[in-house]
């Protein structure tokens, strides 16, 4: 096909500002690779009279989206505003329109995958969604095609690059976390209010997603275990460098190939300093893969920015343009609602070492209290740490930092609980799992 192929662009912010730029500038080359001109027909955004970082022509940029829906010279819509409500609601119109979908909205997807393309597979639409997981990092595209003779067995992904550019500050710079937050907003990694990604909200969608794609279960949010990277101090920081580790913020996922269990949690885990993933610095993400065929493959690279996020974008409207993307919609069945063969196993029934740091009263017996407990719950230790207390330290405490055996999630829990319950401990205990 020579004909051009009508792009209706909703939202131009950073990242459509980004597609926008690539598609003007850069026509004759996409063109070529997709075998026909990608052709920007619509521009849909709130605020028409707003400036716009692409030289877009001003007869292209509009208010309305059913304009856009109307126009029978579009083809696929870029749905790029963020959000659920009203983005939702724009890609099922579009669907419903006849127009294919390309959207970098994870939100969406890891909550309302399943009516999203039931909807596209109703109106015999096809929806693209490389730019949600991993920016311009083409894991989508490797678990779909690349990686498809394998049994996934395991995911393990720095997800967000918010998280890691403020724990590699705090791990590099000695620098606190509200030093180094600050800094991430300064610089545009962080939005002004960061909750979603440093509670890992952010982390545990593209986790979904991911596990869409490498398992064929479709995981409720609410179901992944989360913790976020708000609580972590700069001591567990230094305490972990001192224990040969590094601390990252991860999502994983473990599937048990013989009972189709799965696993998943997004959780700071102290990783050693030189495994590949602990290498990972600034804002970058990075996802180790294992399947039964191929072994373990690592994907890195820029998992955010306009630029990156573009090209995620506009790869995925060079592969509508080609015909692949619709092939390969029909053929993955994507959140098709049907029964899987995959089960959820709650993340308290996996087995880990664990990182834990006990603010203790500084006195005679708590090292016996300590340890008694931990035999009464069956925790083996593996190793102690203890300084003399810092000069920032509670009067009267010191820290304690013990690493454990392997041990069921559920009963670490349980004697972290019973712990807190010591007339010895001052604080909440703080841990981590340990992967090794």
């Amino acid at each position: 096909m020579t004909e051009p192929f009508g792009i209706a662009l909703v939202g131009c912010g950073t990242v459509g500002g980004g597609v926008a730029k690539l598609l003007l500038e850069q026509g004759q080359r996409l063109a070529e690779r997709a075998g026909r001109p990608l052709a920007l027909r619509r521009v849909v955004v709130r605020d028409v009279g707003k400036a716009r970082a692409a030289a877009i022509p001003a007869n292209l940029i509009g208010a309305e989206l059913q304009t856009a829906l109307n126009d029978p010279e579009v083809q696929v819509v870029v749905e790029l505003v963020g959000g659920t409500d009203w983005a939702r609601r724009a890609i099922l119109a579009a669907l419903a329109a006849g127009k294919h979908v390309v959207t970098a909205n994870k939100a969406v997807l890891a909550e309302h995958g399943t009516e999203v393309f039931d909807a596209a597979r109703k109106h015999g639409r096809a929806v693209a969604f490389e730019a949600c997981v991993m920016g311009g990092v083409p894991v989508v595209a490797v678990l779909g095609q690349s990686l498809a003779a394998n049994q996934v067995l395991s995911l393990q992904g720095i997800l967000n690059g918010t998280c890691n550019f403020i724990l590699t500050g705090m791990s590099a710079q000695g620098r606190s976390y509200a030093e180094t937050l600050a800094e991430a907003q300064q610089r545009g990694y962080a939005e002004a209010d960061p909750t979603l990604d440093v509670d890992g909200t952010d982390a545990a969608h593209k986790l979904a997603i991911l596990a869409q794609l490498a398992f064929g279960a479709t995981v409720p949010v609410p179901s992944i275990d989360r913790r976020g990277i708000a609580e972590i101090h700069n001591l567990d920081i230094r305490f972990a460098q001192e224990l040969g580790y590094t601390i990252k913020l991860l999502g994983e996922a473990w599937l048990d190939a013989t009972t189709r269990q799965l696993a998943l949690h997004v959780s700071p885990v102290l990783l050693r300093h030189l495994t590949l993933l602990a290498q990972v610095r600034g804002a970058d993400n990075a996802i180790r893969i294992t399947g039964d065929a191929v072994g373990e493959t690592l994907l890195y690279g820029r998992g955010a920015g306009q630029m990156p996020t573009a090209s995620a974008v506009v790869a995925d409207l060079i592969d509508l343009a080609v015909g692949r993307a619709q092939r390969t919609f029909q053929a993955m069945k994507l959140w098709s609602g049907g029964p899987s063969n995959v089960v959820l196993r709650p993340s308290a029934t996996v087995r880990s070492r664990f990182y834990l740091r006990l603010q203790v009263a500084d006195r005679l017996g708590v090292m016996a209290d300590v340890t008694r407990c931990l035999a009464d719950h069956r925790i083996s230790i593996a190793s102690v740490v203890q300084h003399e207390a810092p000069e920032d330290h509670e009067e009267g405490t010191v820290p304690l930092v013990i690493m454990t055996h392997t041990a069921l999630t559920e009963v670490f829990r349980a004697a972290v609980a019973a712990l807190d319950r010591l007339g010895c401990i001052v604080s909440p205990s703080v841990y981590y799992p340990v992967e090794d």
